[in-house]
């Protein structure tokens, strides 16, 4: 049984008091790029486990994250302009 993965890109703004626990949750499922914004590749079933992870801990009527999927077979290009940051290592 072959698992396709889907390519995630995921930016948050919450309120300060949640930022520890988004970013908590984020990094179990992606790497970290920058400050609020991750990356990745998840398969059906950890997006799912990932969005119910992340309604848990935001307020909804306050808290915005954007989640963008890039299907199978499909690639993202990232460029990357100014000052280059490091590879993530913070991956499980």
């Amino acid at each position: 049984m072959v698992v396709s993965a889907v390519y995630v890109i995921v930016v948050y703004d919450t309120a300060v008091k949640r930022n520890p626990m988004i970013l908590r949750t984020c990094r179990q499922y992606l790497h970290h790029v920058q400050r609020s914004v991750f990356e990745g590749e998840l398969s059906d079933a950890q997006v799912r486990r990932f969005r119910t992870a992340v309604e848990a801990v935001i307020d909804p009527g306050y808290d915005n994250v954007l989640v963008y999927t890039f299907p199978p077979g499909t690639t993202a290009q990232r460029q990357e302009w100014g000052r280059p940051q490091p590879a993530p290592t913070d991956i499980l």
